[in-house]
């Protein structure tokens, strides 16, 4: 027999926040969680979820350096599970509670194995995954006059662990720099000889982004990709110019021009050396001031299953 609206009551919550309310165990206890119902509850599909997680929480975290005590960060944490199909989800909050209790850890991406495993003990999953991205600061000394200033490179450290627990360490790392057209320079230089005519070849702001995984049972830190970088473009970004470090710099594009074919090439020859590195995919982007558009170049190593050159989000290589 239906209910009629009669006879149907409802009691009226009362609109107040009771400040002084304690929550007990049983009180706790009682709690809905609709998150580990069984696979009745779940909406869609009854298939696994690869990753489900929380993204861009922070923290100030610290980080080792090459030489000199640990720096502090403002770090974006993503942390991600697998959930098995028949479980309704996870709890959302246990991947950053989770974290907190590593937060005053001096951060390498060797640690991330510590968080994945205790991720995967917590949440009951067989994968897990975990990314941190911040700015990490390096004092650079200007070409000539000898100032002093702080370049600030994009890097992230990123950490996965699978069902057999083997675990791949992940360090990505932009590096902006100028290029100069080869076509470019040898056209003013043909007006130059050809009609006393004097023309500016063209350059660019330019970025390469390096994701390198580490070898199992080595240590390549930010400082060594940065290095590798330099060797391989020479022409990085300035951060404090006088007239001499200017001129420097316009002579430093004139001896390293180079196409974006090149500057891929370049840096795989550097990588490719890095025993530390065992797989890398480079990514670089010369955003053209001749053109309209931006020219752009993906390499990998190579490696049968390894890091492929399916890179196709360019417009975050905007610089």
């Amino acid at each position: 027999m239906s209910t009629s609206p009669a006879n149907f009551t409802s009691t009226v919550p009362v609109r107040v926040y009771d400040a002084r309310f304690q929550v007990t165990p049983e009180y706790r206890d009682s709690l809905p969680d609709m998150q580990n119902t069984d696979g009745s509850q779940i909406q869609g599909a009854n298939v696994p979820i690869l990753q489900v997680g929380i993204s861009n929480f922070r923290l100030p975290l610290r980080f080792h350096v090459g030489h000199g005590a640990p720096i502090t960060l403002e770090t974006s944490i993503t942390g991600t599970v697998s959930l098995a199909a028949d479980h309704k989800g996870i709890n959302m909050s246990r991947i950053m509670r989770g974290f907190y209790g590593f937060k005053d850890r001096v951060f390498t991406p060797e640690v991330l194995e510590e968080v994945l495993q205790h991720y995967k003990d917590d949440l009951g999953s067989s994968r897990a995954r975990i990314r941190l991205a911040f700015n990490y600061p390096m004092l650079q000394t200007s070409l000539r006059s000898g100032l002093e200033g702080y370049q600030y490179y994009q890097c992230a450290y990123e950490g996965l662990t699978d069902d057999l627990n083997r675990f791949r360490r992940i360090i990505y790392f932009d590096y902006i720099y100028s290029s100069a057209c080869p076509c470019s320079v040898e056209l003013s230089e043909h007006a130059r000889d050809a009609r006393n005519i004097f023309g500016v070849p063209h350059s660019q702001r330019s970025k390469a982004r390096v994701i390198a995984e580490i070898a199992d049972g080595a240590h390549c830190g930010i400082e060594d990709i940065q290095a590798h970088c330099l060797e391989a473009l020479r022409t990085e970004t300035q951060v404090m110019v006088k007239r001499e470090d200017e001129q420097a710099f316009a002579e430093m594009n004139g001896a390293y021009v180079k196409f974006v074919e090149d500057a891929a090439r370049l840096v795989y020859e550097q990588l490719n050396t890095d025993q530390r590195i065992k797989d890398f995919q480079v990514a670089c982007a010369h955003l053209e001031s001749l053109h309209s558009h931006d020219a752009v170049a993906v390499i990998n190593k190579g490696l049968p299953n390894g890091l492929g050159a399916d890179f196709a989000d360019f417009k975050d290589l905007v610089c």
